[in-house]
């Protein structure tokens, strides 16, 4: 019973989280899994149960993909995740948190209260976001809030968007699950408990697909505003 409410019940609103605005579904299962399981494994964990879910939405979306716009901020946001993936039991990240937390919280209330449009960054800025994301997934598994906006930035339909950030996530899946593997932090013990997140993410991804049907990209625009307020908080008071 413990499991089906912290695993099976979280996934399911991961599963709808993360097909309504392209991410989020980290923040709301690192909610409930370090209660059973210690943070590193809990980012790993988090990761792979919404594997299939990402595969699903990549899928759904493959004709809007532009796959040059995926994979340069991947190099980075890749290489930013291994080093801090090596860092992660060496290091206190708690004022770093804070940081990034008010900064999201900042950019949240900004688009939502000014109504400013998402438009595309400087170079550098972008570059930020990759780094800032990388960082942060390495270490805690949650690196969507920037990339949302950044994939945001260049997206005209919710299309567009979500294919982008989507087909991003599950090339990360693959490839930090991978060097969590090799370094331990994941083994074949984990499975049974990702497999049951799996089916619950599948079942959150199949309820957001019914919703998004019905949106266009100004109203993916806000929920995802919203849930970087969201995010920003949960990095403050984690």
């Amino acid at each position: 019973m413990t499991t089906l409410f912290l695993v099976l019940l979280p996934a399911i609103l991961a599963g709808i989280v993360q097909g309504i605005t392209g991410f989020g579904s980290a923040i709301v299962l690192m909610v409930f899994l370090p209660s059973i399981l210690p943070i590193p494994q809990s980012a790993g964990v988090a990761s792979l149960i919404m594997s299939v879910s990402n595969l699903m939405l990549a899928w759904r979306y493959r004709h809007s993909i532009h796959f040059k716009r995926v994979i340069f901020p991947f190099i980075i946001y890749a290489g930013v995740a291994f080093i801090a993936l090596k860092l992660v039991n060496t290091i206190d990240v708690h004022l770093l948190k804070s940081m990034l937390g008010g900064l999201l919280v900042a950019l949240s209330l900004y688009f939502l209260l000014v109504k400013a449009k998402v438009r595309h960054y400087p170079i550098y800025v972008a570059i930020i976001f990759m780094i800032v994301s990388g960082f942060f997934n390495g270490l805690f598994g949650i690196g969507g809030p920037l990339m949302a906006l950044y994939f945001l930035s260049l997206a005209d339909t919710k299309e567009t968007y979500l294919a982008s950030i989507q087909t991003f996530f599950l090339m990360d899946q693959l490839y930090v699950t991978s060097v969590r593997f090799y370094d331990g932090i994941l083994s074949v013990n984990d499975i049974p408990l990702i497999l049951l997140g799996i089916v619950g993410g599948i079942i959150g991804t199949m309820i957001a697909n019914r919703i998004t049907t019905h949106m266009n990209i100004q109203m993916i625009q806000k929920c995802v505003f919203v849930l970087i307020g969201i995010s920003g908080l949960f990095y403050l008071f984690q």
